[in-house]
């Protein structure tokens, strides 16, 4: 009798030592995924903030800004601009023999 006190003994330290260790790597895992969440909170913050800096800048009046402050593009004027319709047969560019 006092040989198998010993070994249930023995079997319920070892149950004890294994929740132990078991409850060690959870809280070691759940502060992991905290800190996780905490990233990607903090990421989903910077996209954002990246996506209304992105719509900033593509704005339609940035655009036109630039292009006629940094590359002097501007609107051609309303004489020299020429409207070409497709008719239903084969476009063929002026000069070109059919």
């Amino acid at each position: 009798m006092n040989r198998f006190n010993f070994l249930l003994l023995s079997g319920v330290i070892a149950c004890a030592l294994g929740v132990i260790t078991s409850q060690h790597h959870a809280r070691k895992l759940f502060i992991e995924l905290d800190g996780e969440q905490a990233r990607a909170k903090k990421l989903d913050e910077e996209y954002t903030q990246l996506t209304l800096e992105q719509s900033t800048w593509a704005t339609h009046k940035r655009v036109e800004a630039v292009a006629s402050r940094q590359l002097g593009m501007k609107l051609p004027d309303p004489a020299s601009t020429v409207v070409v319709q497709a008719g239903p047969g084969p476009v063929v560019a002026q000069g070109e023999a059919r």
